[in-house]
């Protein structure tokens, strides 16, 4: 039978634990309660899904539009879930930063079986004997000279850096949506133009046969139809393959690669995109997410010269503990003191002097890269603003000819139909049909992207 222990140690050592537990379970309360105010003051993190990317398939009966799009790739690329975790990150750390405000409260206890080695001084009492230990220790930080409270802004520095990164992120992600979005529209009319043209042939196999038939034309106009017919399927195919690419790189993009293949909002049609080259940049120096997280570091890298400098000066602390020893159940001793400690650093290797030089260099750093940042600001805005100017100029011209080229071709084929044309002339027309038709949708495609682009640039969605 298991005998009860009514050891008074026990009980102390008992009691200690249980105060450490209530302290330590009262501690979360007061981080979150101090986190919840300075979350008052500033703007809230981007929303992003906190659960693993999914891959489940949306509905085959929705229609996808470029906004839905977005949305479920703000949600479940990967990328963008990485880099919400990594806002995540940063606010722990300035949690972590923040616990050197904060009291560090300690205990242990300790269990000892101690056999005396003969002729010592404890052998005098008899064999080996039982010690029991217990200790509690707290811990106050008075004054470190801005130790504390540069690992503070440096941590908040970073958080904001973290959270522009992630809109830099979702900007990129938005960006090739778009590419992708439109790609999937170019593919599908390409598409359509293709199938149409092999339709086209097919009618000019059909009258080539009639006519030779009748004796009205050679076999050689049957045989041409039929390598036309032909060469039309191949490129239905290519087309085809080239619309099921486009869907893959989307469902790539949004984050969920089995989606099947819906029906889509066509948006390729021209609406001029109304900017200036002097209003874009002004825009993407006032909003340009990359612009800001370098900025934040850049005050993170300052603020380190301060912590670096503060290795210079001592550290003022306040500790109290308290201890207890028994060796015999009936008789236990106990100990306590309390004071402050004054810590001063006399030499240590030059450590420090290197380490503020350190941060020196690291700002010096960060200041040459956010000036590469802003002339590469100023070029991606440049080059969008000309290339969205070229895209506009060209609708026109692609659409004048589209519309030609299409007339041209109804205009081969009555020819033919009448019995005045030749099958090279019918085939001359549709090549040139296709070829413009595609410029067109080029041309449609190209601007939608360069609009895309100037909106990156300027920081816009």
């Amino acid at each position: 039978m298991r005998r009860k222990n009514n050891h008074p140690l026990s009980k102390t050592i008992s009691t200690a634990l249980i105060m450490l537990a209530l302290a330590v379970a009262a501690m979360p309360a007061l981080c979150n309660a101090e986190a919840a105010g300075r979350d008052q003051r500033k703007p809230a993190a981007p929303v992003t899904d906190a659960n693993p990317p999914s891959s489940a398939p949306t509905s085959t009966v929705e229609t996808l539009t470029l906004n839905k799009c977005i949305e479920t790739a703000l949600k479940k690329n990967p990328g963008i879930v990485a880099a919400g975790y990594a806002v995540s990150i940063s606010g722990s750390k300035v949690g972590e930063a923040r616990s050197g405000y904060y009291p560090q409260l300690s205990a242990s206890a300790a269990y000892s079986r101690i056999n005396p080695a003969p002729g010592s001084a404890a052998a005098a009492g008899g064999s080996a004997f039982d010690q029991y230990t217990g200790s509690m220790t707290l811990n106050q930080n008075i004054l470190d000279f801005g130790k504390t409270s540069s690992q503070v802004n440096i941590s908040k520095f970073n958080l904001d850096a973290s959270r522009s990164d992630l809109n830099t992120a979702q900007d990129t992600v938005i960006l090739n949506v778009k590419q992708a979005y439109y790609g999937v529209l170019q593919a599908r009319r390409n598409r359509d133009v293709a199938a149409d043209v092999l339709k086209q042939f097919q009618l000019h196999v059909d009258q080539a046969k009639g006519f030779y038939d009748v004796g009205t034309k050679a076999k050689i106009d049957v045989i041409k139809a039929e390598v036309d017919l032909s060469n039309a399927k191949l490129s239905l195919i290519k087309a085809e393959n080239a619309l099921k690419i486009a869907w893959v790189v989307l469902n790539n993009v949004m984050g969920v690669p089995d989606a099947p293949e819906n029906a889509m909002e066509d948006n390729l049609s021209f609406q001029k995109y109304p900017v200036t080259l002097e209003e874009a940049t002004k825009r993407a120096m006032e909003f340009r997410p990359d612009l800001r997280s370098i900025e934040a570091k850049k005050l993170a890298s300052s603020e380190s010269i301060g912590l670096a400098r503060s290795g210079f000066f001592p550290v003022l602390s306040g500790v109290a503990s308290a201890n207890w020893t028994s060796e015999t159940p009936s008789r236990i001793e106990r100990a306590w003191s309390a004071g402050v400690v004054l810590t001063v650093p006399l030499f240590s290797g030059f450590l420090t002097s290197h380490q503020v030089a350190e941060a020196r260099s690291g700002l010096y750093a960060v200041q040459a890269s956010e000036e590469a940042l802003r002339q590469q600001v100023l070029l991606d805005v440049r080059q969008a603003y000309l290339n969205l100017q070229a895209a506009d100029a060209s609708i026109a011209t692609a659409e004048l000819a589209a519309s030609q080229a299409r007339e041209n071709m109804d205009l081969a084929n009555g020819r033919y139909t009448a019995g005045v044309g030749s099958p090279i002339e019918v085939s001359d027309a549709f090549a040139t049909y296709v070829t413009a038709q595609a410029n067109y949708t080029n041309a449609l495609y190209t601007y939608k992207i360069a609009q895309a682009n100037i909106e990156k640039a300027v920081g816009a969605r």
